[in-house]
């Protein structure tokens, strides 16, 4: 784009159906292809993930001006020095530079009748109906294309056999008979597990061309993970939160692509600097700790271990905490020693509340963080 503020869009009809970061991701990368394949990645991800006409507007803004017809034309690939309006990837540069503007999508406002008192009202949503989402979800995936690399894709020019969906679900659930879906057979166990089986089965194609012959409909290819499960933790998570379930996908750390019981966004932040800011050293101590304490079901067990994964760390580092704390350091290990915690000694204490092993975990890992900024901030080396 140039730099005229004369040009402008208007974008004000389109809606995400995606998070805004990946959208911009996904779009800064086709800006990066070179070819005329760009075109048709740009207008596949306008189609998935905004609605509104996004697409047809694309492909009815014209392509390029010839540069024999602009004498103001760079030759260095499509980017020009003088923006014009009718050009296709002025447009969509636009597009996702404008992204943080874009709404989502939203529920409307109740209708009339809900609205005036003489409607029944759709009241709020149980497991069960959760679980039918989460089919319709799938299906959405499935029908996209985000399947293909791991179930295969049936055409009528190629007969050769494809994997069994159920067999592969199987491999990885360990309970047969799961495809095609049937939400109104699950228990809550098996709803959980295919939450977070198809966080591994899923996989975006980010190109497709149709095949016309008997109506064989779209071939899917060039497929990448990534994105698929950034878009598919989005919307399994507001899923589960708009039913009232106090799990999520956890979207970083060991236990990545498993539910995890849901925190506040403090505690969420704290865990997000304690999994990227550890250095090497406690990496793998702390990462343990963070999927032993928050794992769904986790049990007292868990967490005890959990606090002693942490308290390891602190340990190592005593000497660092000693000489900012002084004598006071003392304080921060007697809790794990003298209650039933780390050594399991017959004069610990163990008549305590659950909630305690909350407390003390979120205790330690503050103090984790705490110790990973005192060794930045002085240069020290990770292991002091």
């Amino acid at each position: 784009m140039g730099d005229d503020a004369s040009v402008s869009f208007d974008f004000s009809n389109y809606e995400l159906r995606w998070p805004t970061e990946l959208f911009v991701t996904e779009g800064e990368r086709i800006l990066r292809v070179t070819g005329s394949s760009w075109e048709e990645q740009a207008k596949w991800l306008l189609t998935e993930a905004l609605a509104g006409g996004a697409a047809l507007d694309f492909e009815e803004t014209p392509a390029h001006r010839d540069p024999a017809d602009d004498p103001w034309a760079t030759t260095t690939g499509r980017w020009r020095s003088v923006p014009c309006v009718e050009d296709r990837c002025d447009w969509f540069e636009e597009l996702v530079k404008r992204a943080s503007e874009l709404r989502y999508g939203v529920v409307p406002r109740p209708y009339w009748p809900l609205r005036h008192g003489s409607g029944v009202s759709p009241g709020s949503r149980t497991v069960q109906d959760a679980q039918q989402e989460f089919a319709r979800l799938i299906g959405d995936f499935a029908e996209n294309g985000y399947l293909v690399e791991s179930f295969g894709q049936y055409c009528v020019d190629d007969h050769a056999d494809l994997p069994d969906a159920s067999e592969v679900i199987e491999g990885r659930l360990g309970t047969p008979g799961l495809w095609p879906l049937a939400p109104q057979t699950w228990d809550v166990d098996t709803f959980y597990g295919l939450t977070e089986v198809f966080h591994y089965l899923a996989s975006r194609p980010r190109r497709r061309h149709p095949h016309s012959f008997d109506n064989c409909g779209w071939h899917y290819s060039e497929f990448d993970n990534r994105p698929a499960r950034i878009l598919y933790r989005w919307r399994a998570n507001r899923l589960l939160r708009e039913a009232g379930i106090e799990y999520e996908l956890a979207a970083e750390g060991e236990d990545l692509g498993r539910l995890v019981a849901v925190t506040d966004d403090a505690r969420s932040e704290l865990v997000h600097r304690a999994l990227h800011d550890s250095p090497p050293d406690i990496t793998a101590g702390v990462h343990h700790a963070i999927a032993l304490f928050r794992g769904r079901g986790t049990s007292a067990e868990s967490k005890r271990s959990a606090i002693f994964n942490l308290a390891r760390v602190l340990e190592e580092r005593r000497a660092l905490i000693k000489e900012h704390l002084g004598k006071d350091e003392g304080a921060l290990f007697e809790i794990a020693n003298r209650f039933d915690l780390r050594h399991r000694r017959a004069d610990q204490r163990g008549d305590y509340d659950e909630a305690f092993l909350d407390w003390i975990f979120w205790w330690y890992l503050a103090t984790v963080e705490l110790t990973n900024e005192l060794t930045a901030s002085r240069g020290l080396p990770a292991e002091t």
